[in-house]
């Protein structure tokens, strides 16, 4: 995901990726947030956010976001 490689930090875009290969196992990991306006969940990761919906029919999770806390949620 492009997203991922605009993130500075070698040591944030593993940890990044580790987080969103864990929503594997734990889709609504505790500190996941479901976010009013839509079925899109957030995590976050220091200063950004990752936002991510699922589907309970199709077993899939799709993320839809990585930024910084200041620009995840400009449309």
């Amino acid at each position: 995901m492009k997203e991922l490689e605009g993130v500075p930090s070698l040591k944030d875009r593993k940890s990044i990726r580790d987080k969103i290969l864990g929503l594997e196992a734990h889709p609504r990991p505790s500190g996941g947030v479901k976010l009013s306006g839509g079925d899109k969940y957030r995590l976050r990761y220091r200063h950004y956010r990752i936002i991510y919906s699922i589907s309970d029919e199709n077993r899939e999770i799709r993320v839809v976001k990585i930024a910084h806390r200041k620009e995840v949620y400009r449309v």
